[in-house]
């Protein structure tokens, strides 16, 4: 078994803290560091396994290093860190999805293996990721060194870990903003182009549903460019210039937004027609 070490005890450090410990995985637990010793006192609690450190001073040499610190906190972190413990041929993981594994390079040069482990999941409730972490995709780059044993204890609580690229990392982050942030966005967007319609907002919601629905499953069933429809895949330009007009009469910068959406838009439709 390999001694974990957990840096940071926030919602992130103590699921997979728990999912480590729980599962039949190379890890054993065993000690625990965050911003105050009551803090990591709790984390413990949660995880069911590992020592609350007082401090970087308290922790003892392990072979694997979790920092489930925020992104501003991982550098200064993994400086700590191979200030106060022996990191020669271990491995430490940060688990951001902005930032690649060269923040670790304090790490690194003190003989370690680095890598970045990042959970595609909202951590919002770490007992219900805990519960239902089984199929969740994780965004894994680094030492082969350190991959090698980090994927097989992903593989053991339940992950699927998926390889990517470091030098693309903020633009893979980015996906998720699209996919979650973004979405968000233009979908509300279209609720309140329904409300100045006429239409109440309880029922803007209902009408809009199966409509967004639908494309979102066509997205997934057939891929982006054979799910789209509307005017623009029609070709029809005309339809396209009086809503964008109508839409920039009506709130200037949902108008912009219309408009910013066009060329990716059209260039998704010639995708459609070329395949």
């Amino acid at each position: 078994m390999l001694r974990l070490s957990v840096i940071g005890g926030g919602h992130v450090g103590r699921a997979l803290g728990r999912l480590f410990a729980r599962a039949a995985a190379p890890f054993a637990l065993q000690d625990v560091l965050a911003r105050s010793p009551a803090s990591a006192q709790r984390a413990v609690h949660f995880i069911g396994a590992g020592t609350a450190a007082g401090g970087y001073g308290a922790l003892r040499p392990a072979d694997v290093y979790m920092l489930s610190v925020g992104d501003d906190q991982i550098v200064a972190a993994c400086a700590a860190l191979a200030a106060a413990v022996p990191l020669q041929g271990a491995i430490v993981f940060h688990c951001s999805g902005a930032l690649a594994s060269d923040r670790l390079q304090a790490a690194r040069d003190a003989g370690a293996h680095v890598a970045s482990v990042h959970p595609i999941r909202s951590f919002a409730d770490p007992e219900a990721v805990a519960a239902a972490f089984s199929g969740t995709f994780c965004g894994i780059e680094g030492d082969p060194q350190a991959l090698a044993v980090l994927e097989p204890a992903l593989l053991a609580i339940g992950a699927r870990p998926v390889a990517i690229d470091a030098a693309a990392k903020t633009v893979y982050h980015a996906a998720a903003v699209f996919a979650s942030n973004y979405l968000t966005t233009v979908l509300d967007a279209a609720l309140r182009a329904y409300q100045a319609a006429g239409i109440p907002e309880a029922t803007a919601r209902e009408l809009a549903q199966p409509l967004v629905t639908e494309t979102v499953a066509n997205v997934f069933r057939l891929g982006a460019a054979s799910a789209l429809s509307g005017p623009i895949a029609r070709g029809d330009m005309a339809t396209v210039a009086r809503q964008q007009l109508a839409v920039s009469q009506w709130d200037a910068p949902t108008g912009e937004l219309y408009q910013a959406l066009v060329a990716p838009t059209v260039n998704l439709a010639r995708r459609k027609h070329n395949k």
